[in-house]
C-alpha cells in the first residue's frame, strides 16, 4: 500500500512536470509562428508612415529620410528663399501647381507646403528618376544664369525651384511630388500621413 501511494505521488508529479515543459515548448515554438504573421521591417517600410525628427534643421539646410524606397528631401527655408519663390512664376512651367496628381489640396499654394518654412518632397525627377541635387545658392550658375536657388537635376539637365516647381525648357514634365505629412508637434514631420482634416 505504502508502494502503491509513492507510486501515485510520482505519477503526479511527473504529469505535472511534463505539462508544463510542454507548454513552454509550445510557447516557444508559437512565437516565431505568430511573429510570421507581423508585417517585416520591409513591408513597414513599402507604405508605413516615416517619423523624422526635424528639430536640428537649420535654414537653408536639407535633410533625405527614406519612404517607401524613395528617397524625400525635407528643407528648412530661409526668409530669402520664401521671398525669392513668386518672382520665379513667370518662368515656371506650373507655378500654380494645377496638376493635381503632384501633390495633396493642403500644398496646392505658392510654397507648396503645410509650413512656408518645411517643404517636404519626393526626391525623384519627374523626367526619368533621377535623384536632383539640392542647390541652395542664389546667384548665377552654369545651368542656369538667373538661378534663385532649388533643384538641379544632373541626369538631363531639369530644374526645379525651392518648391519643387518645375522650370520650362527642361525634360521634366511636372514639379516633383509632395507626399502626404503632417507635423505631429514642432519638433518631428510624419511622411506617409496627411494632415487629419485632409483626410
Amino acid at each position: 500500500m505504502a508502494n502503491q501511494g509513492v507510486n501515485q505521488g510520482r505519477r503526479r508529479f511527473l504529469t505535472a512536470s511534463t505539462a508544463v515543459v510542454g507548454a513552454v515548448g509550445a510557447g516557444f515554438a508559437a512565437v516565431p509562428f505568430i511573429k510570421s504573421w507581423l508585417p517585416s521591417a520591409r513591408a513597414e517600410a513599402a507604405g508605413a508612415p516615416v517619423l523624422a525628427d526635424i528639430s536640428k534643421l537649420e535654414p537653408g539646410q536639407k535633410m533625405t529620410v527614406e519612404w517607401r524606397g524613395k528617397p524625400v528631401f525635407v528643407v528648412k527655408r530661409t526668409p530669402e528663399m520664401l521671398e525669392l519663390l513668386p518672382k520665379q512664376d513667370p518662368r515656371l512651367r506650373d507655378p500654380n501647381s494645377d496638376v493635381e496628381s503632384q501633390q495633396p489640396s493642403f500644398a496646392k499654394n505658392p510654397t507648396r507646403s503645410l509650413k512656408p518654412e518645411i517643404m517636404v518632397l519626393v526626391a525623384i525627377c519627374t523626367h526619368l528618376g533621377c535623384v536632383p541635387e539640392f542647390k541652395p545658392e542664389i546667384g548665377p550658375q552654369p545651368f542656369d544664369h538667373e538661378w534663385a536657388g532649388g533643384f538641379y537635376c544632373p541626369c538631363h539637365k531639369s530644374r526645379f525651384d525651392l518648391a519643387g516647381r518645375v522650370y520650362q525648357g527642361v525634360p521634366a514634365p511636372t514639379n516633383l511630388v509632395v507626399p502626404p505629412y503632417r507635423f505631429p508637434d514642432d519638433h518631428h514631420v510624419l511622411i506617409g500621413e496627411g494632415p487629419k482634416e485632409a483626410a
